[in-house]
């Protein structure tokens, strides 16, 4: 056992890739009793729906943040990885933070601001240091992106604090931006190189490899950061959702040249696109619900589920198995998980449609959620808790 805790500890990507896991799971969890069985949910500081959102996007995406983040840019600088005693103080930070938003009907609402917005800085100053050695703006981006999750999660603790009177639904909706502004724009890089890489090893023509635009490159990026800092500065959302709906048109013709279908004979690559497309598609969706067409709700699930759901499970899975010297081979139930959780956002946003089946619906998605990651946990747990593979 002392070896596993210490094998854990050692690399960001185990302790904060299984945090992940196992709070993805236990939130799903929570929320599956409290639709079922109303009266049982604790006396938060604010409503349980509040509370489910809120750590769905600031306590499950951050520490997927947190394992992606230690674990890729020193690879980025060439700067030493993070030591045991840090990961451990970090994930111990991420770990009081849950708590302190579980027990937050019991303690005061600063002190429980204090304690959930301290992570994020932490992560972030420890990034900067090793960004420092190779500063290039195209990695510099992504603390800019974190500072804005950080301020949405403020919003939603100014609003619960009492400082404000309307800023908890704004500071969500930027958080969740937020996070699918980088996976737009780390999606953008990884995939269609990984997808050109496994295209190179098939042996496939260099004219049939992905072909990434520069124009909309750039289009995607400048969107995606305006997406999170126009939900702050519009306060009826209508230039947010413009700018959502503009992003998902680009994220669509960038993915149409990034050979998706070959890209489906190896799943833990269509993981990959089947998140971005997920991501246009909500944005799409919100971007029209918006503007007045469709359910604003069901919309931002498909953003939550679909797109930081699927694409979260897509990353932690590949940098599990590859920084675990194991082979980059979905085994067959995490292939099911992807599928889950893709098939889980859908019913999240057609439920949304239905009146007599709309908690069917909801409790549906909840139990696929759930279930993808269970299977996520089964899959990975030898990669995240066991030695590297023989001979890596």
């Amino acid at each position: 056992m002392p070896a596993v805790i210490t094998r854990i500890f050692g690399e960001g990507f185990r302790v904060f890739f299984l945090s992940a896991g196992l709070y993805g799971l236990f939130v799903g969890l929570v929320w599956g009793l409290w639709l079922t069985v109303p009266y049982m949910a604790p006396d938060y500081g604010m409503t349980p729906p509040m509370w489910h959102a809120h750590e769905m996007i600031f306590g499950y995406a951050t520490a997927a943040l947190g394992g992606f983040f230690l674990t890729a840019v020193p690879n980025w600088t060439g700067a030493p990885d993070a030591r045991a005693r840090f990961i451990a103080l970090a994930a111990g930070v991420w770990l009081a933070g849950r708590m302190a938003m579980w027990f937050s009907g019991m303690l005061p609402p600063v002190l429980v601001a204090v304690i959930d917005l301290a992570f994020i800085p932490i992560l972030a100053a420890k990034i900067a240091t090793q960004l420092i050695r190779r500063p290039k703006p195209q990695n510099i981006i992504f603390l800019m992106l974190l500072s804005l999750i950080w301020i949405a999660d403020l919003l939603t603790h100014f609003e619960w604090i009492g400082l404000t009177d309307d800023t908890l639904q704004s500071g969500l909706r930027m958080g969740l931006l937020a996070l699918c502004a980088m996976i737009a724009i780390l999606g953008g890089r990884i995939t269609p190189a990984f997808t050109r890489n496994a295209m190179k090893r098939a042996g496939v023509s260099e004219a049939d490899w992905p072909v990434s635009v520069g124009a909309l490159n750039k289009a995607g990026m400048g969107l995606s950061l305006i997406l999170p800092l126009s939900v702050l500065a519009s306060g009826d959302w209508e230039i947010a959702g413009a700018v959502a709906l503009t992003l998902g048109v680009v994220q669509i013709l960038r993915i149409a040249r990034w050979r998706t279908i070959w890209a489906a004979r190896e799943p833990i690559l269509l993981a990959l696109h089947l998140g971005l497309g997920m991501l246009a598609l909500g944005l799409i969706l919100w971007g029209l619900a918006v503007l007045g067409l469709g359910n604003e709700v069901a919309a931002l699930h498909v953003l939550g589920i679909g797109c930081v759901g699927g694409m979260t499970l897509a990353v932690m899975s590949r940098a599990a198995l590859g920084h675990s010297g194991r082979a980059l081979v979905a085994p067959g139930l995490m292939v099911v998980a992807y599928c889950l959780m893709a098939v889980a956002a859908l019913s999240r946003w057609i439920g949304a449609e239905l009146e007599a089946g709309y908690l069917v619906a909801m409790l549906l998605s909840d139990g696929l959620w759930v279930t993808a990651f269970a299977l996520y946990l089964i899959s990975m747990w030898p990669a995240l808790t066991g030695p590297r593979a023989t001979g890596s």
